[in-house]
């Protein structure tokens, strides 16, 4: 089966209706939201989007924990929905997580050690292991990383997925820049200046992102 592997929206409507136009095209057979849906400057909105969709949704560490922002502009019955998501969903022999199999928190990136990703497949028997987390793809032996629809690492503006068949393809959707920056600095997000100004109008480096995750993990 094709599976549109979506992670880390981060309450980016413009970039998710891009990319679900483009997950439309490949007429894919499921679609899974690997998780921090909401946490970001339009989480109403993004509610709205998803909630209309036929698809399978994992918890991240945002959606478990959401911020004082995310929960002011949500409804309860939204900010449990996000809360009540399993922290793994396997299709196909496919393990998706947000960021690791056994933890939501954990740091994986592309010059991460090999001791580490052994530690996050260990146990597990799925043939690949789709995450997120870190916001930048990459893939290490079963271990994938799908990127982020919202606020990618990637060095590009843009959106990031992935198609998950009997491989990984990873793909990538221009979406409009300028609309998305007009409406977020209206939205009286605390960071709505600094995320237009970093992640939208520049991208933030891949090779500086990957330094500043390693220095965490």
């Amino acid at each position: 089966m094709l599976v549109a592997a979506l992670y880390d929206v981060h309450a980016m409507p413009h970039a998710l209706e891009a990319v679900l136009a483009d997950v439309e095209r490949e007429s894919v057979d499921a679609i899974v939201f690997g998780g921090d849906v909401f946490m970001g400057p339009l989480p109403a909105e993004t509610f709205a989007l998803v909630r209309s969709l036929d698809a399978h949704f994992v918890r991240g560490n945002c959606d478990r924990e959401p911020d004082e922002w995310t929960l002011s502009q949500l409804q309860p019955d939204a900010v449990e929905w996000g809360r009540s998501w399993p922290a793994t969903v396997e299709l196909d022999g496919v393990l998706y997580c947000h960021a690791t199999p056994q933890s939501d928190m954990p740091i994986l990136t592309a010059a991460s050690p090999q001791e580490r990703f052994d530690e996050a497949l260990q146990g597990v028997d799925a043939r690949l292991v789709v995450a997120g987390h870190t916001h930048m793809q990459f893939r290490r032996g079963r271990f994938a990383n799908a990127g982020s629809v919202g606020m990618p690492y990637e060095g590009e503006v843009a959106a990031f997925w992935a198609i998950v068949g009997d491989d990984i393809d990873f793909r990538k959707t221009s979406f409009d820049v300028e609309r998305a920056a007009a409406v977020i600095r209206t939205t009286g997000w605390p960071s709505a200046q600094e995320f237009v100004s970093e992640n939208l109008l520049s991208a933030p480096s891949r090779a500086e992102t990957i330094v500043h995750f390693e220095s965490l993990a």
